[in-house]
């Protein structure tokens, strides 16, 4: 699957990033997880707690594929607005939702704290601003969804942006306490702490196929290597990937461009180095990064042809810095790295927990949207629950067929 192409930032903060055998003999196990992006070692980070037998498999390298691409912006708010899902999901539904959004920063900013990697994790606020004075309305209800839920956020009018930022906007939400990480660093740093604590991990070992045995009722997985994983559960964490597998219908793709810029001299005139997006669709999203560059990205594309997506990444660089320059004219950037990439969500605005019958004792992790690290840390969490405890409740708010909606 030809998820990207163009330049890569994330992979020359870690040059020295830790490598793994392949894998050269047949096993058995109690777990296995299918990929080596940041959902596989979330999982195995969790998974490393229990007494579990578990077993890491990544067809090329840890941190690479889509991982490498990663904006890594941690926020519980996304693309679709709590406000808007309600009327889907009932309001009880999304107080859940919210609070184990959440959560799930914690969660990360917990394992950032107890692996051996520098994650380059940092506690941020955001700035989610009108795009058009007829957004302000739909924004403020959103604010008041929020603040019911007990998020810490102000609601920032016209006079209040520009007194911080040297562009303006009509309203704001001002969230504090999201955060930013380095992704690449990130998934090195746990799959390091969770091969420490006794999980196996394998790169340059390929699936080749996968059946379910059922007289010993467990999943065999056939690699390319000529060997074989015998495991009571899998976990299939390939990300974008997981769909050639097995097709979510309630997954849909568009095309999305980013830029990392040369590192900047003065960001000053960047009120506390926000996270920065709006209400406009497709939206624009901005972070900084530990040695001062600026990421940029959005302008998506209702595009799923790599040929289509590609052709446009000079274009749309070029635009991205052009957006950048308007907000911010005393901050002199210089495109150093950009990406052209397939960005898939879930047509409901929820992540996915897949779980099927052509896959017996088998999870398949769709962390697909906006927040697609907060949703992996969560999604990770509650599948590693359901193994350990035989049972995770708040699994049910996101299984593919959203049982929890049925009547």
């Amino acid at each position: 699957m030809n998820l990207q192409s163009g330049t890569y930032y994330w992979p020359l903060t870690f040059p020295s990033a830790p490598t793994y055998p392949a894998l050269e003999e047949n096993l058995s196990c109690d777990v296995v997880i299918i990929g080596g992006g940041s959902s596989a070692a979330q999982c195995a980070y969790y998974l490393s707690e229990s007494d579990l037998d578990v077993v890491v498999m990544e067809k090329n390298q840890i941190g690479g594929g889509s991982t490498s691409s990663n904006t890594a912006l941690l926020q519980y708010s996304g693309e679709k607005m709590f406000t808007d899902m309600v009327h889907t999901f009932g309001l009880d539904y999304m107080k859940k939702h919210v609070q184990l959004l959440k959560q799930a920063i914690d969660d990360i900013e917990v394992a950032s704290k107890k692996v051996s990697i520098d994650c380059e994790f940092m506690r941020r606020d955001t700035l989610y601003s009108a795009s058009c004075s007829e957004d302000v309305e739909h924004l403020r209800k959103e604010y008041d969804f929020l603040k019911k839920q007990n998020c810490e956020l102000d609601f920032l009018s016209k006079d209040e942006i520009e007194s911080k930022y040297p562009f303006s906007r009509e309203a704001a939400i001002y969230s504090y306490n999201d955060a930013e990480i380095n992704p690449f660093r990130y998934t090195h740093a746990l799959i390091d702490y969770a091969s420490k604590k006794g999980v196996s991990i394998y790169e340059k070992t390929e699936m080749n196929g996968h059946h379910y045995d059922q007289e010993q009722d467990k999943m065999v997985i056939s690699t390319k290597n000529g060997h074989s994983i015998q495991a009571q559960f899998v976990i299939f964490a390939t990300g974008y990937e997981g769909m050639e597998i097995n097709k979510e219908k309630k997954i849909s793709f568009v095309s999305t461009y980013t830029v990392t810029t040369e590192p900047v001299e003065d960001l000053s005139a960047w009120y506390n180095r926000t996270l920065l997006w709006e209400t406009a669709r497709p939206y624009l999203f901005m972070r900084t990064t530990k040695d001062n560059r600026i990421i940029l990205g959005g302008l998506d594309e209702n595009t799923t042809k790599p040929e289509d997506r590609d052709s446009k990444l000079i274009h749309k660089r070029d635009k991205l810095i052009e957006e950048f320059q308007y907000m911010f004219p005393t901050i002199k950037v210089k495109p150093q790295f950009s990406l052209a990439a397939f960005y898939g969500g879930s047509v409901d605005g929820v992540p996915i927990i897949g779980q099927y019958e052509k896959y017996p004792n088998s999870y398949f992790l769709f962390a697909f949207g906006d927040n697609g690290t907060v949703y992996s840390q969560l999604l990770s969490k509650l599948i590693a629950i359901d193994i350990i405890e035989g049972e995770s409740p708040d699994m049910l708010l996101y299984l593919q067929d959203r049982p929890l909606l049925q009547k």
